[in-house]
């Protein structure tokens, strides 16, 4: 950890290096929990240290620690970089809709539609035949996005129980209907 001391001297090639070798991996993960994507994670390292070798005086000890800035700035720049990309996207779809090359979605072909329906009522019908808690366990964990620990404390049970219930009935469901699991 810097003492202050170190950590005013950002604009010294050997107080940047240092700062570098101790944060550089705390700014990629801090920009790629957000991006998901390890070379845009690493653009944002790129960024955030040019920022700091270019005005190191923005850092300003008193207001906090330089991990903490350094993971703001990386933060930061990566929502910019995940906003931006949402925005060619939208900017790309309405491309095509416009220009009318916008070509149909595999889910709209009849067949699939049916095929889709099919294999719906064949689910329902299964987790139907389970038991209640396995099916609510089941039901919470998969299309309610709870995680064992959350159906547990719903259902008030150990998180034991709760996860036995979630395996149980996925093993069920694989018996009876091996395509789905």
């Amino acid at each position: 950890m810097y003492n202050v001391a170190v950590t005013n001297d950002l604009s010294d090639a050997a107080g940047f290096r240092q700062a570098f070798a101790d944060h550089h991996r705390a700014v990629y993960t801090a920009a790629f929990r957000v991006l998901g994507d390890a070379a845009q994670a690493q653009d944002v390292v790129q960024d955030v240290f040019l920022r700091v070798w270019r005005r190191p005086q923005a850092f300003d000890p008193a207001r906090g620690d330089l991990a903490t800035y350094l993971r703001l700035l990386a933060r930061s720049r990566a929502l910019d970089l995940w906003r931006e990309s949402q925005v060619r996207g939208r900017a790309a779809d309405r491309l095509k809709v416009a220009s009318g090359t916008d070509e149909p979605r595999l889910e709209e072909h009849p067949g699939v539609i049916a095929e889709r329906d099919q294999d719906s009522a064949e689910m329902r019908a299964a987790l139907r035949r389970l038991p209640e808690a396995q099916r609510e366990a089941l039901v919470l964990a998969y299309w309610g996005g709870l995680t064992a620990a959350q159906i547990a404390q719903r259902a008030k049970v150990p998180l034991g129980t709760a996860k036995s219930r979630i395996r149980l009935g996925l093993e069920r469901l694989r018996d009876e209907y091996p395509v789905a699991v």
